[in-house]
């Protein structure tokens, strides 16, 4: 039986896999903190392991026997500056190279489209080159969890070239889906907001992805030996526009927002400040309003998940608009 170590087998993407490798019943671990606070995953049948990653010898004990480590944790907005993001993103993925050299395992190491860089998202050819082979543009010191996405990729990638290991890495855009804890709680909060800010004209393409299409390209990427010292975007479920998340998020929390439309040149002048003072007030949702999330609603997905397309055979299965109404009525309402 193939056996396979998780880890973040408890969070958004980490839990997907858990639902897609047992259906091919494969043998699953996961390595978790604490198992008494593991939540939806407590109920699966997976092999829970006692260990942090940033605990090498843990992390490789918990290996130990397994064909392919799934390598999901990672922190995303932790309060500390950059050391709360280098330890467990960077040393994790450290310990997650060692585990995987001792077990001699294949690792998939889930990375992010934020390796790009905050500049450099939207500053991406489209001379027909894929994406993943372009020179990574410089970055500020302070995105910290975009920096520690990309030397953690690094280090993966580093390990392969070197031979120490056989890797591969995927890098999702903005994930969403059940068992959500970062995105569709954010945006249910600010659809929740009194008067909801509605930024353009809403006809910009989402760069937003199932985290079960995540989930199954990660599965093909290790499984294929063509992957192997390659990273995969994945981003692009079928096209479904700013227009169209507002109204599936409108079907899944069972109401009508109240929007304020502001014209995307007005929005850059004023949103920084604007969501500067509601994040002050603690208004729920403040924290998706600032400059940096004005792209994200004005400008088309900038990202192509050509290659593991055309690499790894992978199409989108995913009904955006069901999924999308799917996760929100998963939010417990207030």
């Amino acid at each position: 039986m193939t056996t396979a170590l998780i880890t973040g087998a408890s969070g958004l993407v980490g839990s997907h896999l858990v639902e897609r490798l047992r259906r091919n019943g494969w043998h699953l671990r996961a390595l978790v903190r604490d198992p008494t606070r593991t939540g939806w995953l407590a109920e699966q049948e997976v092999d829970l392991r006692v260990g942090d990653t940033r605990d090498a010898a843990a992390f490789r004990r918990a290996a130990e026997g397994a064909q392919f480590i799934f390598h999901c944790a990672a922190a995303i907005t932790p309060r500390g500056g950059w050391e709360a993001f280098r330890a467990p993103n960077i040393d994790g993925t450290r310990n997650a190279i060692h585990a995987a050299e001792q077990a001699n395992a294949r690792l998939l190491h889930l990375s992010s489209v934020a390796v790009y860089g905050p500049d450099g998202r939207y500053a991406l050819t489209s001379d027909g080159t894929l994406q993943e082979v372009q020179p990574l543009r410089p970055m500020p010191d302070t995105a910290w969890y975009a920096r520690s996405k990309r030397e953690s990729e690094q280090l993966v990638m580093d390990a392969h070239r070197t031979g120490r290991i056989w890797a591969t890495a995927v890098r999702p855009c903005v994930i969403y889906g059940p068992r959500d804890r970062q995105f569709i709680p954010r945006a249910a909060a600010l659809l929740r907001l009194p008067l909801v800010p509605r930024i353009g004209d809403g006809c910009a393409v989402f760069a937003i992805v199932h985290a079960r299409s995540v989930a199954e390209v990660a599965v093909r990427a290790v499984t294929s030996d063509v992957a192997g010292g390659r990273a995969y975007n994945v981003t692009n479920d079928p096209p479904f526009t700013v227009n169209e998340f507002y109204a599936a998020a409108e079907e899944g929390l069972g109401q009508r927002a109240r929007w304020l439309r502001i014209p995307g040149a007005a929005a850059q002048g004023a949103m920084g400040a604007v969501g500067a003072a509601l994040r002050a007030l603690r208004v729920p949702g403040a924290s998706m309003l600032n400059a940096q999330s004005l792209d994200f609603v004005l400008a088309d997905n900038p990202f192509s998940s050509e290659r593991a397309q055309r690499e790894l055979g992978w199409t989108s299965s995913v009904d955006p608009h069901a999924a999308v109404v799917e996760a929100f009525r998963g939010i417990t309402r207030g």
